[in-house]
């Protein structure tokens, strides 16, 4: 079984990010996205979350992360 991947990226402006990459041939699964997220599909597998920096400051992990950082990370293994 295939792991299917999400990646959260903050946009400045969603509605402009959305008419940007569907010009580059992405499409977007409307079960995913409302007025503050979509998801846009990279692949059967592969996903990329774009997010208003509003909503994506909401998937953040308060402890450990300095308020006013400018970068967020993962680990995974």
């Amino acid at each position: 079984m295939a792991a299917k991947i999400f990646v959260n990226l903050p946009v400045k402006d969603l509605q402009k990010s959305i008419e940007f990459f569907t010009r580059l041939g992405y499409a977007f699964n409307p079960q995913f996205t409302d007025e503050t997220a979509t998801c846009m599909i990279i692949s059967e597998d592969i996903y990329a979350m774009l997010l208003t920096h509003e909503k994506f400051q909401t998937f953040r992990r308060v402890e450990g992360i300095r308020r006013g950082a400018r970068r967020s990370h993962i680990r995974m293994g």
